[in-house]
């Protein structure tokens, strides 16, 4: 099937001002977010749930007629349907009776989630001919703009605070951008590229800055809508920084509702964040509808460590409508929870994912959600990228091997 866009225009996500389509945007007038509309009843005439059994496109693709990206400029590096991994052993360690899986998105490109918002941007930036984009990142969305810019030549530049892992900014620089350490956390890498953009004259490609990052984070609500059948799950823990995968799988949920693909029953949604970086949980329990600027901001789950988000209020809407909550837990706790899924289920989270197990464990604890829930668990990148604990044991091939201590 060929067709350019079912996009009909932008809207600001405060005030419904409408924008038009087919030009460049950042924030609306207002400062805000701005979210694309599509022409779900004329989707809902052309497209059937049929039509994903059929088509030949691939991963977060195949949809392609809920994304703003004409055929003939999306850019493609093998993306694939994540798997949803049950994590039966947990459960049982737990006494869960209900069914506890994990999307694990640490096998797209780039081996993290953000393959998805950078893969449909950079799209768009190709499809708009813009040639510079700057991005600031904890790690790794300026990895997943790198490789998906060097694909058809569109230069970057990336911020990274100074403490960002450097696996990160080593493959950053390796997919052909120019990264630069910066003695900050991200919020003030990102006023580095706000300032740059008269100066320099790229685009700023910052969560939730531009419309389209949120447009690819949506496909995981897609992708697993399609893989459990239309049947969406009771709960959603979502690692939460900038927030757009959460407001993109929220967006993802209401489209499908309008295309009639999914019934009236919603998950709620968790907002999952770590105690020393928690604007939204503390935003979220004080009943406010943003959030103020989280000072001296410190976690090991470096992904989630944003303490402040343009997003924040849709964040919180998100939550509120589906009457989830926001949660916070410790480093220790998020350690944790990654070496019991590790060495319990042979699956490595990174510490972002891990966090969203620690606040599975505690919300079960504290009576937040049911035994017999059926939860989805957010992984957002391969644990491969983190630092992991050193392993001491050695032997001696010279010397006799005391087999009693194995």
């Amino acid at each position: 099937m060929k067709y350019n866009t079912f996009v009909t225009h932008l809207e600001c996500s405060l005030s419904g001002n409408r924008y038009e389509k087919d030009f460049v945007h950042g924030l609306s007038n207002e400062g805000k977010p701005l979210l694309v509309r599509y022409d779900l009843e004329k989707i809902k005439d052309v497209i059937s749930k049929d039509y994903l059994t059929k088509t030949e496109k691939h991963g977060f693709w195949r949809y392609s007629f809920l994304l703003p990206v004409e055929d003939t400029n999306i850019i493609s590096l093998g993306e694939v349907v994540t798997p949803l991994i049950s994590l039966e052993n947990i459960a049982k360690k737990l006494n869960y009776t209900g069914d506890l899986l994990v999307k694990d998105e640490g096998l797209l490109p780039t081996s993290s989630f953000k393959a998805r918002g950078l893969g449909v941007a950079v799209s768009m930036a190709r499809q708009f001919g813009i040639r510079h984009l700057a991005i600031p990142t904890n790690g790794n969305a300026g990895a997943a703009m790198a490789a998906y810019a060097a694909k058809v030549g569109i230069k970057c530049t990336v911020f990274c605070p100074e403490d960002t892992p450097e696996i990160n900014i080593r493959e950053i620089s390796r997919l052909g951008a120019e990264v630069f350490k910066v003695n900050g956390l991200i919020n003030d890498c990102g006023k580095i590229v706000l300032e740059g953009k008269e100066e320099v004259g790229w685009f700023d490609i910052s969560t939730l800055k531009e419309p389209y990052r949120i447009e690819g984070k949506k496909t995981m609500g897609l992708e697993l809508a399609e893989q459990l059948n239309w049947e969406l799950p009771d709960v959603i823990f979502y690692p939460t920084g900038g927030g757009t995968g959460l407001i993109g799988i929220w967006k993802a949920f209401s489209e499908l509702q309008q295309l009639g693909w999914i019934g009236k029953k919603l998950p709620r949604m968790v907002a999952v964040q770590a105690e020393g970086c928690a604007p939204i949980v503390k935003a979220w329990r004080q009943g406010n509808e943003t959030a103020e600027l989280w000072e001296n901001a410190n976690t090991i789950a470096a992904g989630i460590r944003v303490p402040i988000a343009v997003g924040d209020f849709l964040i919180i809407r998100a939550v509120n409508e589906s009457k989830g909550f926001a949660i916070s837990v410790t480093d220790n706790e998020i350690i944790k929870a990654r070496d019991l899924i590790s060495k319990t289920e042979g699956t490595l989270l990174c510490p972002e994912g891990a966090a969203t197990l620690a606040a599975f464990k505690k919300s079960l604890s504290e009576g937040l959600i049911s035994n017999n829930d059926r939860v989805i668990l957010f992984n957002c990148a391969s644990g491969l990228k983190y630092s992991l604990p050193d392993t001491k044991n050695i032997l001696n091939k010279d010397q006799p091997v005391d087999y009693s201590i194995f």
